[in-house]
């Protein structure tokens, strides 16, 4: 299980002749990063009399980002796992028609498996963008440009989930779905650069 792996082998897996670790997996580390991060924050704004009118909602933010930071973890491991159901299916036999065309159906179901995973974590991810302004915003003022870091962590993967989606769409045949995913990410990407263009913009009138 990658999650398992040491920073050190996690990074030398990433850097090897193998397509796995690869910009997916990255993306949903990257997500992990930014709600350990926001969970962070919040954890350093908890218990400081200076800011016990937000102490209740710091607690929220600590187990909102938690929560989110398992969820991105698994997200690694399921990544992988699809791109390797998409390469098991393209390695099925294709000498008879019907060994075509159920190779054509297997590839086209792990492509759509493919395109779901950093799809979900695209969303996952941009849940967590209203999130990171507000501890941002109203956590420990000393902490703040962590929080900034994890809003860019957040957005790049965001924007790495969702290059995914779009290689993964470019081999579907069911177009409908395809056209649906692409003006969602479309949506996800605009909002999310946004989303960070406000916080930055914001913090630098902080420091």
């Amino acid at each position: 299980m990658l999650p398992e792996l040491s920073i050190k082998d996690f990074l030398a897996k990433t850097a090897g002749d193998e397509p796995v670790p690869g910009g997916g997996c990255v993306s949903a580390l990257n997500a992990a990063l930014a709600s350990a991060l926001t969970e962070m924050v919040a954890n350093l704004t908890i218990g400081k009399k200076k800011y016990e009118e937000k102490e209740n909602r710091m607690k929220e933010i600590s187990s909102f980002a938690k929560k989110y930071q398992q969820i991105f973890v698994e997200s690694i491991d399921a990544d992988s796992d699809a791109y390797n159901q998409v390469f098991a299916a393209f390695k099925l036999p294709k000498e008879t028609e019907e060994e075509k065309s159920e190779r054509s159906r297997q590839i086209q179901a792990a492509t759509k498996i493919a395109a779901d995973v950093p799809m979900e974590v695209a969303r996952n991810a941009f849940r967590m963008l209203e999130t990171i302004s507000t501890v941002a915003r109203e956590g420990n003022s000393n902490a703040v440009t962590d929080a900034c870091v994890a809003m860019m962590a957040a957005r790049t993967a965001i924007l790495g989930a969702l290059l995914n989606v779009r290689i993964n769409l470019s081999s579907l045949k069911d177009e409908t779905y395809a056209t649906h995913l692409c003006e969602e990410a479309d949506h996800l990407e605009k909002q999310t650069i946004q989303a960070e263009t406000d916080l930055l913009t914001w913090v630098r009138t902080q420091l």
